[in-house]
């Protein structure tokens, strides 16, 4: 059996590797991909009988027979690709304040100061992490956001969580993930293992100190230092993990055409950029499981909130969805939904272009596309996309709708199963979604 890390180590390969079908019996599908895009503060839903009515985030109809409204009408050439859920949230979410739920979308966790603002894993890092379906390529995960970093709990600028709910940090310059994914890193193999041997030590004797420590701290102190060594844990095997991929060539890309240097202030450049990314690392192989932030929950201090005035839709994002009901702003927002939905529909068609497996690699990706507000501050009702993933069995081309019984980590444990987790249950997950 040919192994793909030999063949990379062994032939410096210059070009971008896709997945192989020769890579033995074991790799005789392609792999399994899932990547989760989020906006904040919801949708337009005006009224059926108002005269804003085709501004309606959701279709009109029910089952196979619907046709999306203006806010998604650039989705239809897709349309056999996409099943829209309406109906669907997290029970244990629909109380807390609507701003704190965007760090809840991935976990169903709802998170208070009685719980000490602790989250648990999010259906990504479970898949990678917890069930180490990322285990076979040199990054488990990626993490990406417009705000970039961690923000706040309840205001969180990532949608990943550990498995002890410690949010990871997303990158949110094109320039860094690029260099992160494909190097830029001219130092030889032999200093960057010099550097991580260094790096681990340190790290060794941090440890040491903190253990010393703990046994003078009192309780609350001894728990907020037990959350400070998770996140260095996490650093250790991040840093094991790189040594172990050192000998192995990254893939070789072509930058040209991409906006590296795109920033907040470029906010169309750098949201293309930014999924171009995605596409480029599932199409190396370099990670299967991605997760892509458009904007944070935090009101007036999110970055992503100015890109709607930027693109010159009127308002910051927040104000447009705080204005949705008043005369004339469900149309206002609705043309903001729809420049959202215009770069869905220009990611899908990018994995949908680049052939595999007999199929196309949209056919091996699940995206999973939505917010958790239906509209600004009300946690029901999430406006939910499923794209792509056919190979897994997905059956596109519907709109499902459900009514407040049904948990939204039924689809979160469907989601699991079919990337090819072994997981009882996700969250308050109480069976699966077969319909879709």
């Amino acid at each position: 059996m040919i192994d793909r890390r030999n063949l990379l180590k062994a032939s410096g390969i210059t070009l971008a590797l896709p997945w192989f079908e020769t890579f033995g019996v074991a790799a005789a599908a392609p792999p399994k991909r899932f990547c989760s895009i989020y906006f904040p503060y919801g949708v337009s839903l005006p009224k059926a009988d108002s005269e804003e009515a085709k501004w309606n985030w959701f279709p009109d109809d029910v089952g196979r027979d619907f046709q999306f409204n203006e806010s998604l009408k650039c989705l239809t050439p897709q349309r056999d690709n996409i099943t829209v859920l309406s109906g669907l949230s997290h029970p244990a979410v629909r109380s807390i304040g609507g701003h704190d739920s965007g760090d809840t979308f991935l976990t169903g966790k709802a998170i208070n100061a009685n719980n000490g603002f602790q989250n648990s894993v999010s259906l990504d890092q479970y898949a990678a992490q917890v069930c180490g379906l990322g285990r076979d390529t040199r990054f488990p995960s990626l993490v990406l956001s417009n705000d970039g970093g961690v923000g706040m709990p309840t205001r969180a600028n990532t949608l990943s969580y550990t498995a002890e709910g410690q949010p990871i940090p997303s990158l949110n310059r094109p320039a860094i993930v690029f260099e992160r994914l494909f190097g830029l890193n001219h130092d030889s193999i032999e200093a960057q293992r010099q550097g991580l041997t260094r790096t681990g030590s340190h790290l060794d004797f941090l440890m040491d100190e903190a253990r010393s420590l703990h046994k003078r701290l009192g309780k609350n102190d001894q728990q907020k230092l037990d959350q400070y060594l998770t996140s260095v844990r996490q650093v250790e095997q991040d840093v094991e993990r790189a040594a172990q991929w050192l000998d192995v060539p990254r893939p070789k890309v072509n930058a040209e055409g991409l906006s590296l240097d795109a920033d907040e202030n470029a906010p169309a450049d750098l949201i293309r950029t930014m999924l171009d990314l995605i596409v480029l690392a599932f199409q190396t192989d370099s990670t299967r499981y991605a997760t892509y932030q458009l904007g944070s929950m935090h009101g007036a201090i999110s970055i992503a909130t100015k890109f709607s005035q930027l693109l010159g839709y009127g308002k910051s994002t927040h104000g447009l969805a705080h204005g949705m009901k008043k005369p004339g702003g469900a149309e206002q927002l609705g043309r903001w939904d729809q420049f959202l939905a215009e770069n869905l529909h220009y990611f899908l068609n990018k994995l949908d272009a680049i052939p595999e497996g007999g199929g196309s690699l949209l056919d091996h990706t699940l995206v999973y596309y939505g917010s958790s507000n239906s509209y600004t501050h009300n946690n029901t009702n999430y406006p939910l996309l499923l794209a792509g993933g056919k190979a897994m069995g997905y059956q596109h081309g519907q709109h499902l709708q459900y009514g407040k019984e049904k948990p939204l980590a039924d689809l979160y444990l469907t989601m699991l199963h079919r990337l090819g987790a072994e997981a009882g249950s996700f969250a308050d997950s109480s069976g699966e979604m077969t319909e879709v």
